[in-house]
């Protein structure tokens, strides 16, 4: 579609087909979701001026990959979020294909878009520039242009900048894809966010000790927390194995140091960020009070997705919660921020056992559950977690042909805190240390069974609607 009739086509989707995506069932109530159309990579999240901005890819002409445009959120606190102007679409040469992922960095005090420019050929090759757009006074955005060519030495696929400050200079990691097909993450320096220096390979395939790991790494994340450097990534082609990477596409971390001088990164081994079915392309950022946060796309590319039934209404996805991140012994762990707490009801607490527990509403709930035993949780018979002594399962019929899925959490779970919404479940176990992450798409009014001889106990709380204004 031509960029002089591309706004007004998305101005007149969002008019006529957000009352049905609204209306949805399973439309959330306090989790960000497109308006309209297809919502994917979160983007440029950041805490700027005393608001913080979450900008993600965006087609609001229908539920397919393509028009990429970057929509824009803001809040003050978190929890309450609203629309803010259209931040990017893709309407010059150099991101003629799609405004891809990217990062946002306070500029001297100018908010700074730092993103990828995809330009796809007729002839089925690309390329992709990464380019800048600074905040203007209406509150949108102006493109100044690409400050990133295609580096030397790699196919079309290189994108998904993410950008920080270190001491002087700023820094970037960016996923890439080499010659032999292999995917990489690239380190770069600047002093002014338009010239960049590529200093090297410092992660991927074939890297630091790891042996094949996939033929592309989109959406790294680099970032320290407490006495380790993370790398958050998304191997793509990564080695399916019987109980891990079992999504199309998974997404990882490696833990270690980055030797800025010598430009060097000292990692242990891959592992996974997220054991459900949908999770996908987080980004972290520093909260004001120096929290590190993440959200993610609960979504997975080249899935599933075309066979949600949102698609019949007109939209698709949805972002997790945002989560507080915490390191223990090299490894991140994952919990809710505490400002959801905010949209608890009235508390409610059962002890006994599994078998003669209530049924739960499911629609919009947190629940916190102690055990030592062995309880099957069934939300709907839609969603079923079989949590062992050992071991969590979870299970999910495939949206194509009707089979039993399954995805697993290996590991003593004696805590779990489970927060649902109308199409999703986000299951975070003992404090963090795991997490499954699902969309289900139940009947409503949707019930969680609980079941087994085992004893637990439970808190629990409705959550309030939290609509984005």
């Amino acid at each position: 579609m031509a960029s002089s009739t591309l706004l007004p086509a998305i101005l007149q989707a969002v008019m006529q087909r957000q009352p049905r995506a609204l209306s949805d069932s399973h439309y959330p109530g306090w989790h960000l979701a497109p308006v309209t159309g297809l919502l994917n990579d979160p983007n440029g999240f950041i805490h700027f001026a005393g608001r913080y901005h979450l900008f993600y890819q965006w087609n609001a002409l229908g539920c397919q990959h393509k028009h990429k445009c970057w929509g824009h959120w803001s809040s003050a606190d978190l929890l309450h979020w609203q629309h803010e102007p259209i931040a990017l679409m893709p309407d010059e040469d150099y991101d003629r294909s799609g405004c891809y992922s990217g990062s946002a960095v306070d500029n001297q005090g100018v908010l700074t878009l730092v993103y990828t420019g995809n330009v796809k050929y007729d002839d089925g090759s690309r390329t992709a520039w990464q380019c800048l757009a600074v905040q203007n006074s209406a509150g949108g955005f102006d493109k100044t242009g690409p400050v990133i060519a295609l580096p030397e030495g790699y196919t079309g696929h290189v994108r998904d900048p993410k950008v920080w400050r270190h001491g002087d200079d700023w820094y970037m990691v960016l996923g890439a894809q080499d010659p032999q097909l292999q995917g990489k993450v690239l380190l770069l320096r600047s002093a002014d966010l338009h010239s960049w220096h590529n200093l090297g390979e410092i992660a991927g395939s074939g890297l630091g000790g790891l042996g094949e790991a996939g033929y592309m790494w989109e959406c790294p994340d680099m970032f320290s927390l407490g006495e380790n450097t993370y790398l958050i990534c998304c191997p793509q082609g990564v080695t399916r194995e019987e109980k891990r990477y079992l999504n199309t596409h998974p997404s990882a971390y490696l833990s270690g140091q980055l030797d800025y001088d010598n430009v060097h990164y000292r990692h242990g081994s891959l592992r996974e960020l997220d054991a459900g079915f949908e999770f996908y392309a987080p980004q972290t950022t520093l909260t004001a009070d120096g929290r590190r946060l993440l959200v993610g796309w609960m979504g997975v590319p080249d899935g599933e997705e075309m066979a949600q039934p949102t698609v019949a209404q007109g939209w698709i996805h949805q972002m997790t919660c945002l989560r507080e991140l915490s390191s223990r012994d090299g490894r991140l762990y994952q919990q809710p921020i505490a400002e959801l707490q905010a949209l608890r009801g009235e508390e409610q607490r059962y002890h006994g056992s599994a078998d003669t527990a209530p049924p739960l509403e499911a629609q919009r709930l947190e629940l916190l559950l102690e055990s030592q035993g062995e309880v099957t949780l069934n939300f709907a018979d839609t969603l079923i977690l079989e949590w062992r002594r050992d071991a969590l399962r979870l299970a999910r019929r495939s949206l194509e042909t009707g089979e039993w899925l399954y995805r697993y959490w290996e590991g003593t779970a004696s805590r779990l805190q489970i927060l649902c919404d109308h199409s999703s479940v986000e299951i975070f176990i003992n404090d963090g240390e795991g997490v499954m992450s699902s969309r289900y798409f139940p009947a409503h009014p949707a019930r969680l069974i609980l079941s087994g001889s085992a004893d637990l106990q439970a808190r629990y709380w409705s959550l309030r609607h939290c609509m984005v204004e």
